[in-house]
């Protein structure tokens, strides 16, 4: 069997957009990091970036279930001793808005250079607007 070799040039890259007001944070994540891995298409190859871009809009309106508001928490540390810094997802969504979710869909893609280069093919907004309209991105509906 042969490794399947997609030339980026024959890759055909469509844009898409999530609403994800009154939506589970988990199942935009979750469909968007499909989404922008390729595993919708044909010519999927987990090692090649053919996947296409994904616009999320109302990333503040999207909800979490249950009491994970005050449970679930993020941790970051400075690189220094007693550098972790935690912060539950009340006040992170409160600070920043799009980072909960930019978060999910970054532990869902794959770990090192692709994952992040992915990465950069989401885009996402808290607010109703967004300055992709010129590509003519399809909505998507959960």
């Amino acid at each position: 069997m042969k490794t399947i070799f997609v030339k980026p040039a024959v890759v055909e890259r469509k844009w898409f957009v999530i609403d994800a007001e009154g939506k589970s944070l988990g199942r935009i994540a979750a469909r968007a990091a499909s989404i922008v891995r390729g595993k919708e298409k044909a010519v999927y190859a987990p090692h090649q970036e053919v996947g296409d871009y994904v616009v999320i809009v109302n990333a503040e309106k999207a909800v979490v279930t249950g009491r994970k508001a005050q449970q679930k928490l993020y941790h970051r540390h400075s690189g220094y001793p007693g550098g972790l810094k935690t912060v539950n997802y009340e006040k992170l969504a409160e600070k920043h808005p799009t980072s909960p979710l930019e978060l999910a869909i970054k532990g869902m893609l794959p770990k090192g250079p692709l994952g992040r280069k992915l990465l950069n093919n989401v885009k996402v907004y808290p607010g109703a607007g967004h300055p992709h309209a010129a590509q003519n991105p399809q909505a998507i509906e959960l």
